[in-house]
């Protein structure tokens, strides 16, 4: 009976997020980042929905996410990460062309990086990675979630040493990414960094398609519901006879 009742939290608590969604897609451009406000009240106070929404995103949060190690060296990780930024926006003072941010990022891993396991791959992490694949350097893990989308991130001080960190794609972080979930290449030359949320510039068709399996969903509980509660009720009448 607890396990029923948790699940039935769970998707009151997936239904609202849906809706919450649709709301801002309905509301807002694509092009402003929504970020969700939270009263004062709710801050000192986590109700049971929020605890259980937290759980519940967690467990579908995925990331896809590069990094660089560095030595521990403030100076080097600050410098190499401008060097990364001017190549991505070169100053007017350069007479070079912009790169793709992936593309700098990668070239920068390939070069620089210390860790073995992931320079030869421009330094990726892993592709849609659930939280807490990173059990070994949890402040790494701890940041693919917290960090901008798509802009060079760090440094981040591990045991290993110093991190710049680039997420390119992140999923069900809407209080912080908004409607977008991934970073893709565009403009005529292919430099740009254009930001679309799951399906490209779909997410309203999306969330219409979650909101009708949801209702469904809940249909499907209440009308089950019913019938155990007049079977409970039997049952108690029987007992009492």
């Amino acid at each position: 009976m607890r396990a029923v009742f948790i699940f039935i939290l769970i998707q009151l608590s997936n239904l609202e997020n849906i809706i919450h969604g649709f709301s801002l897609y309905t509301h807002f451009p694509t092009s402003m980042p929504i970020m969700r406000q939270t009263s004062h009240l709710s801050m000192v106070a986590q109700s049971p929905f929020d605890k259980i929404e937290q759980d519940f995103q967690a467990l579908t949060r995925r990331v896809t996410a590069y990094h660089i190690l560095l030595p521990k060296s403030t100076e080097a990780a600050v410098t190499l990460k401008q060097k990364i930024r001017n190549r991505v926006n070169p100053p007017r003072s350069r007479d070079a062309p912009p790169t793709y941010v992936v593309d700098a990022f990668n070239q920068a891993a390939q070069r620089y990086s210390l860790d073995d396991e992931t320079k030869h791959n421009g330094g990726l992490l892993g592709e849609m990675l659930p939280q807490g694949a990173c059990r070994r350097v949890p402040e790494l893990d701890k940041a693919c979630f917290e960090v901008p989308l798509g802009h060079v991130a760090g440094p981040i001080e591990t045991d290993y040493g110093y991190h710049l960190l680039l997420v390119e794609e992140r999923t069900n972080c809407a209080e912080l990414d908004g409607v977008h979930s991934k970073i893709v290449r565009g403009g005529a030359d292919g430099s740009k960094t254009v930001y679309v949320g799951p399906s490209g510039n779909e997410e309203g068709s999306n969330f219409l398609r979650l909101a009708v399996e949801q209702l469904s969903l809940w249909v499907v509980i209440l009308y089950a519901g019913g019938i155990f509660a007049e079977i409970a009720a039997k049952a108690a009448e029987a007992i009492d006879i």
